[in-house]
């Protein structure tokens, strides 16, 4: 069994080749997986499924749908970019929605998987205005607004949310420590694996006795060095980073 777990792409028109690195791993290396884990942030922003027919959105879907029609069965859990992301746009990926958190086994060891926002629980405004968008009573009455209208208001959040993140504390934005304990405890010590903070790491927790992995997934990037993204992926009983390019 061959298991891929991958998260905080952020794609976007203007990172074509973030779109470009998923493009060659949705046509190579993922072809071998017999699940494919998407744990949130696919998109950089997701303003409802009436915008699929935007080109870089279409051209996701395709990407995914022509894997699904390969055997691979394709997971995906809302980030917080992209929790709008719905059944229209699902069905056309060939992909299946999955609730934060959801629980699985990979081989007899069991896996809680999250996006990991939730989890940053320090970080009060954050999360005060999680629960505000995360309400379908606001789901509702912004989906119900013009396509135009939404992406005006999204592109004023991100620059906000920018501008707020650059005079927080970086420690408010990982993910809290009990908040992560009492997550392993509810669903009965499983290992973690979760993205959203973009600090990649393998922690080790002990918790009442019992030990846990928890792995955090690396964010897709362009810097000096290219464009370039990653993979966790299970197989042969372990857990491993393959990196993408």
């Amino acid at each position: 069994m061959q298991v891929h777990f991958i998260s905080d792409l952020h794609l976007t028109a203007d990172r074509p080749a973030l779109t470009a690195v998923l493009e060659r791993y949705l046509t190579g290396a993922a072809r071998t997986a017999d699940d494919l884990y998407i744990l949130g942030d696919l998109f950089e922003y997701w303003a409802g499924d009436d915008d699929t027919e935007d080109p870089l959105n279409a051209r996701v879907a395709e990407l995914l749908a022509s894997l699904a029609r390969t055997g691979t069965r394709i997971h995906f859990m809302p980030g917080n970019r992209d929790f709008l992301l719905g059944p229209s746009f699902s069905a056309r990926a060939g992909l299946d929605i999955l609730p934060d958190p959801t629980l699985i086994a990979l081989d007899g060891q069991a896996v809680l998987l999250c996006h990991g926002d939730a989890e940053c629980t320090d970080d009060l405004a954050y999360q005060a205005f999680r629960a505000q968008v995360r309400n379908p009573a606001y789901q509702a009455q912004f989906l119900s607004q013009p396509l135009a209208a939404r992406k005006q208001f999204i592109a004023g959040v991100r620059m906000k949310s920018e501008q707020a993140k650059a005079d927080k504390q970086a420690d408010i934005m990982d993910v809290n420590a009990e908040a992560i304990d009492a997550l392993l405890r509810r669903h009965g010590y499983p290992w973690l694996i979760h993205g959203h903070t973009h600090r990649p790491a393998l922690h080790r927790h002990e918790v009442d006795g019992h030990h846990c992995e928890r792995w955090v997934l690396r964010d897709w990037r362009e810097d000096s060095s290219g464009a370039h993204g990653e993979a966790l992926i299970w197989a042969d009983g372990q857990l491993q980073r393959f990196p993408l390019r």
